[in-house]
């Protein structure tokens, strides 16, 4: 089995039709294998997979590189170690992060420049539940322990995002769900991609003359999701 690092939070019929999704992607990644697999989920959210057969290392590894994985199961985080969480929630403190178990990342442990955590969800366009990477420091209770910090490479993704092209981030809605509210809003024109970030978190990427928050507010009516811009 392994658990990847993204989380299923919808209900009824979007449960549904996530999980079928989810399959699919399975499928694309691993359907070439000698290997049989089925798409649960966790009490906590995170999708599982339980794959077998005489390639089901192998799957199990190339489904963590796609989707990271969540490995707190198996045991406790290691200081000094890179890991991937969803960003739950946010305060004046910091990030909380889950990564099988609540990782703090304190205000000052961000490195997305100044501001307060909200500020810095606004700015980058943060959703919750969105995949992170990040630095474990130590066990809260180690009075030897660093803090917790996000890792270079998710400092420099975010980074990117704000360098290119505007963006406008969802989550609750499958890739498709996205793509088909996009065309219903008369949009398709405005957008390059939409580029998936985890089963129910989606980035649009703008096109250079469309502007994220006149996008966001055309499609908004369509989508119950969270939505916010890069700029």
């Amino acid at each position: 089995m392994v658990v990847l690092a993204t989380k299923c939070y919808v209900d009824g019929d979007a449960r549904d039709r996530a999980l079928d999704g989810m399959g699919s992607l399975v499928a694309n990644d691993v359907g070439e294998l000698s290997v049989d697999w089925q798409v649960g989920v966790r009490d906590d959210g995170f999708v599982q997979v339980d794959v077998t057969g005489e390639d089901a290392e192998v799957a199990r590894n190339v489904l963590a590189e796609t989707w990271g994985e969540i490995v707190a199961h198996d045991g406790g985080l290691t200081a000094g170690e890179e890991y991937v969480g969803a960003l739950e929630s946010w305060d004046d403190d910091g990030f909380v992060l889950d990564a099988g178990v609540d990782v703090r990342v304190p205000a000052d442990e961000i490195g997305l420049g100044r501001g307060s955590p909200a500020q810095v969800v606004e700015r980058f366009g943060l959703v919750q539940h969105l995949s992170v990477r990040f630095v474990y420091g130590g066990d809260v209770g180690d009075p030897d322990a660093e803090p917790s910090r996000l890792a270079d490479d998710e400092r420099d993704r975010l980074y990117d995002w704000q360098r290119g092209n505007g963006r406008v981030n969802v989550n609750s809605a499958t890739r498709g769900e996205v793509r088909a509210t996009v065309n219903r809003a008369g949009h398709a024109q405005d957008i390059v991609t939409v580029e998936r970030l985890g089963l129910l978190e989606q980035s649009i990427v703008c096109t250079e003359n469309t502007d994220p928050p006149g996008l966001l507010a055309a499609i908004g009516s369509y989508l119950p999701a969270e939505m916010r811009c890069v700029v």
